[in-house]
């Protein structure tokens, strides 16, 4: 498809990546694990769960970020302002002990995104993007006001939801509005830019499923 609109105006990259993810983005977030997380109708443990299904996928993120470093393309979205995976850890050490490691596994989906990860972050610089994208977009946004739900929620300070607080970034919007521009810069034909959407679509499609796999675990888990 070509991203433009009628004849003239074009349409920007980023604009286009939005429109088309939108209605995957609601989804994500309404899934049933998640929304009852922001009602309150989640515990501790379920927030403990989620933290630690994440400290899967940044570590897979980030290693393939560690890689992509020196890709002309890709690079161009990777900053160490972003890093998330020492708040992660500090975050279950506070949650779990020092023995997190040994307690957490993956779901089969964070297995799968993981693994989805590692292999367009070893191939598709734009692959790469997609997650990088869907991943820290989104913490500076909605993610944000998830951190502060959950400080208040569960009476935390800042130990527990470091994963939420960009310390670095003092302006999370004038960052967004950045990363969006880089995202128009990007040297991508329309046929690749349309392997980039669809790479996002899959990333929120894994994040939802992640969802249902914390569900199902906590009902089994109860059961």
């Amino acid at each position: 498809m070509s991203y433009s609109e009628g004849m003239t105006e074009p349409i920007p990259f980023s604009s286009a990546l939005r429109t088309r993810s939108s209605d995957a983005h609601s989804g994500s977030e309404g899934a049933g694990f998640m929304a009852d997380l922001i009602k309150g109708d989640g515990t501790r443990d379920d927030y403990i769960a989620l933290v630690a299904q994440h400290w899967f996928v940044y570590e897979a993120l980030e290693d393939a970020a560690a890689r992509m470093r020196r890709d002309p393309v890709a690079s161009v979205f990777i900053s160490d302002k972003l890093t998330r995976l020492p708040a992660l850890e500090a975050d279950l050490e506070f949650l779990i002990g020092p023995g997190w490691r040994e307690t957490i596994r993956p779901l089969p989906t964070t297995q799968r995104y993981v693994d989805r990860i590692r292999r367009v972050g070893a191939t598709w610089p734009g692959g790469f993007v997609a997650h990088h994208y869907t991943r820290y977009l989104g913490d500076l946004s909605g993610g944000q006001f998830i951190g502060r739900l959950m400080q208040k929620r569960f009476g935390f300070d800042t130990n527990g939801i470091g994963f939420y607080l960009f310390a670095d970034i003092a302006d999370p919007k004038s960052f967004k509005d950045v990363y969006r521009e880089q995202l128009d810069a990007a040297p991508w034909d329309d046929a690749e830019k349309e392997r980039v959407i669809e790479e996002v679509l899959l990333a929120y499609r894994f994040n939802t499923e992640l969802f249902e796999d914390l569900a199902r675990a906590k009902s089994e888990a109860i059961a």
